[in-house]
């Protein structure tokens, strides 16, 4: 009996305090689309992008076929970008070009994705101090390439076409300065056929870059250390010919080698 009572009281000493805790109430319950919508955009002027992404998920999650969900849908994606989340960025905007491909703004999801490749990686201290864009991860700069890529192919009518296309030529030239890059590397280190290797794929890939005179004389200098005197002197002639003022070129074409002194590509240590 007595432990009964024990229990009894135990019991409402529980029953009234939960009655007087205060109740956790959703206060977005009854909220219309429109009102979830302009808080979380309210939240995103804030930079509170977590409650941002909050509100925009469930105006997904509670009006799925609205015109204000597929909006949402690109918003977070957005979010994420602007909270530098790039991974769950890139995730968002698939989703939408997945689930809504015919979408009129399906677009400006490439164009997300490109800019999220764009500027991956990009620390506080880059920002600050900027590192050179070629010396970033080359798989980066290729995804972010082929996603503008693909958005000027399938909509050369997007409000986005021309920025992409500037974006595309930037992009191109430093895939181009970091394969330079890895190709001085390899001369440094007597690793000739590679570096020779490395400066064709320049030429072969990165035409019309301001890259290309640099990997004719790596590709001649290279040439030249491994003896093969032709395959240098070609590299030479076609240097001369398209960029005749090329700095150092006569003690390259008499033999020399600029970077012993100091000159040409001692930039690059």
């Amino acid at each position: 009996m007595h432990l009964s009572r024990i229990f009894l009281a135990a019991l409402l000493l529980v029953t009234v305090s939960c009655s007087i805790l205060p109740e956790q109430v959703d206060k977005t319950k009854d909220w219309s689309p429109s009102q979830l919508y302009s808080a979380a955009k309210e939240s995103m002027n804030d930079e509170n992008y977590e409650q941002a992404i909050d509100y925009f998920e469930k105006l997904e999650a509670r009006y799925p076929f609205g015109k204000y969900a597929q909006q949402a849908q690109l918003e977070i994606a957005y979010t994420y970008y602007k909270s530098e989340e790039a991974d769950s960025a890139i995730a968002a905007a698939q989703r939408f070009i997945k689930v809504n491909p015919r979408h009129p703004n399906v677009d400006y999801a490439w164009y997300l994705m490109g800019l999220v490749n764009f500027n991956r990686g990009q620390s506080l201290i880059d920002k600050v101090l900027p590192q050179d864009v070629s010396e970033r991860d080359l798989a980066t700069m290729r995804k972010s390439y082929d996603d503008f890529d693909k958005l000027v192919k399938r909509f050369p009518n997007s409000k986005y076409f021309a920025d992409s296309t500037q974006r595309m030529i930037f992009l191109r030239n430093n895939m181009a300065r970091y394969e330079i890059h890895v190709a001085d590397y390899y001369m440094r280190r007597g690793a000739y056929v590679a570096a020779a290797n490395r400066a064709a794929i320049v030429i072969e890939n990165y035409q019309r870059t301001p890259s290309i005179p640099d990997a004719l004389v790596i590709m001649a200098r290279a040439y030249r250390k491994l003896g093969v005197d032709n395959l240098s002197d070609d590299a030479l002639r076609v240097l001369a010919l398209n960029y005749p003022s090329y700095p150092d070129l006569e003690i390259l074409q008499q033999g020399g080698d600029p970077s012993e002194r100091g000159g040409w590509f001692s930039w690059f240590r």
